[in-house]
């Protein structure tokens, strides 16, 4: 007997991690190589020095699924990426709302500011032509960012260059937004722009100016005593979204700084997740 159950419980085991292995799944952006972009303003074509430098999306599909799905870009002000706390943490929990949630390990622009953008539209561009295969309504897919993986978001919500490429919706936490000299982040704006950046490239990733009536529904969260990355920002977005009478929810928390993620350490944890929660339930 005592076999026995040890042998039913190895194949329960068994069952466990291939499901598990059939829920997640790791794509390479461009299979064929990292893009050609010398036609692409303040790029030039880049190559992965070994295998953790290129490029991916990690993909958590939902047992139960609603047809919604999530690109998650992590933050890390352009320079590294917190692809943990501001990334898989979240898989389980947007899993469990049906959700298709897809982490993407974007390129670090160094400068060359088109890269990441580049990256994140590939990443939609997948995620839509597996649409049928993964249950995902493509009418259905938003951009998740924290931080500056916050301004890598919302700069695709607003310089989508196609109809496959407009996120259907957006959502940001403490995100850089602005790249306005006095309210920016810096360390954010060196990496993505360099050192001497023109006016023209400032006021271009300045992504409260590039809102329009096709921008999509946003929902923000934020800390006000955030010191890293000011709350203007989002206050900014805000108006500008309000100003084209785009839907958008906004919640400002009282503490808890900058780069809470999915920490339980952030007191707010609770109040941010719910009201997420009731935002993509009721988003049409």
């Amino acid at each position: 007997m005592k076999k026995i159950i040890c042998l039913l419980s190895l194949f329960v085991v068994t069952v466990c991690i291939q499901v598990e292995a059939q829920e997640k799944q790791v794509l390479q952006l461009w299979e064929n190589g990292l893009p050609e972009e010398e036609q692409l303003v303040g790029a030039v074509k880049v190559e992965a020095e070994n295998e953790k430098d290129i490029p991916n999306l990690t993909v958590y599909l939902p047992q139960k699924p609603n047809g919604k799905a999530i690109i998650m870009c992590p933050g890390g002000a352009y320079g590294m990426l917190a692809i943990d706390h501001e990334g898989h943490a979240m898989a389980d929990w947007f899993t469990s709302q049906g959700i298709a949630y897809c982490v993407l390990k974007y390129r670090l622009p160094g400068g060359r500011s088109t890269i990441p953008f580049t990256d994140a539209e590939r990443a939609i561009q997948l995620i839509r032509e597996h649409a049928v295969e993964w249950n995902i309504n493509p009418k259905a897919v938003g951009v998740m960012g924290a931080s500056a993986g916050g301004h890598l978001a919302s700069t695709l919500a607003t310089h989508f260059t196609s109809d496959a490429t407009r996120p259907d919706f957006q959502v940001l936490l403490y995100p850089v937004i602005t790249l306005n000299e006095e309210f920016t982040h810096k360390g954010s704006k060196f990496n993505l722009l360099g050192e001497t950046p023109t006016e023209e490239q400032v006021a271009f990733y300045s992504n409260e100016t590039r809102v329009t009536k096709n921008t999509p529904p946003a929902f923000i969260a934020l800390s006000s005593d955030d010191k890293a990355v000011l709350p203007i920002n989002s206050l900014l977005y805000y108006k500008a979204l309000m100003r084209y009478d785009i839907p958008v929810a906004l919640f400002s928390y009282p503490k808890g700084g900058h780069g809470w993620g999915f920490n339980d350490q952030f007191i707010y944890k609770r109040e941010w997740t719910q009201e997420l929660e009731k935002w993509l339930r009721e988003l049409e």
